[in-house]
């Protein structure tokens, strides 16, 4: 598998695209951590809130429990006292699910944040870049067979952009059929450059 130009120039900036992607991984993944740890952040109230709920239905679970042993109207003074533990364990309860539901909502936009903007940029480098090896390992086994390069030439002249084609030759089709060698040498290169292949030899006379 070729994953890499053979022209310096294009080999370069594969190198440096996929030192971008890299970096934009890294990067990314950290705005989704900082994104993350900053909704956190706000678990600090339901804490607060769970903490208090917690010690008031204590203190007046205690309370009910003194009164309860006076003689004779104990039971009646201990309801008030129960009923507002039961409002604490409410608080409690509602403190511990603001929490879990911030904890999830840290997680989702956290994961979000940094994996949407990486399907995006590594998706497109990865169709590019396995496009390239397709094309330029394919390509590179004509070459390493020794095939003629008449194959690149025919190929040049139906994929190549009209005005390439032009600069090389008034008729490039026709200089192609006569077996002109500098012509098929030019377009043949002008392929190979387009894969990202160097030809193995210059043009035969």
């Amino acid at each position: 598998m070729k994953l890499y130009s053979d022209l310096t120039g294009r080999r370069t900036m594969q190198i440096l695209s996929d030192l971008f992607v890299l970096g934009w991984i890294a990067v990314c993944v950290w705005a989704g951590r900082a994104v993350h740890d900053a909704i956190l952040a706000l678990r600090k109230p339901a804490d607060g809130l769970a903490e208090a709920g917690g010690s008031f239905s204590s203190n007046m679970t205690g309370a009910g429990d003194q009164l309860g042993r006076v003689p004779g109207i104990g039971t009646d003074l201990r309801r008030p006292f129960e009923s507002a533990a039961g409002t604490g364990n409410q608080i409690t309860q509602a403190g511990r699910d603001l929490g879990i539901a911030v904890d999830r909502l840290a997680v989702i936009l956290g994961v979000v944040i940094a994996l949407v903007p990486i399907v995006i940029v590594v998706g497109s480098w990865l169709f590019l870049r396995v496009r390239f090896a397709r094309r330029a390992t394919s390509a590179q086994r004509f070459i390493d067979a020794d095939a003629d390069l008449d194959l690149f030439a025919l190929r040049a002249m139906a994929r190549q952009p009209i005005h390439k084609l032009a600069a090389i030759s008034d008729d490039p089709a026709g200089a192609w059929r006569r077996q002109e060698p500098n012509t098929v040498w030019a377009l043949a290169l002008l392929e190979l450059r387009s894969s990202g292949l160097r030809p193995p030899t210059g043009p035969q006379a």
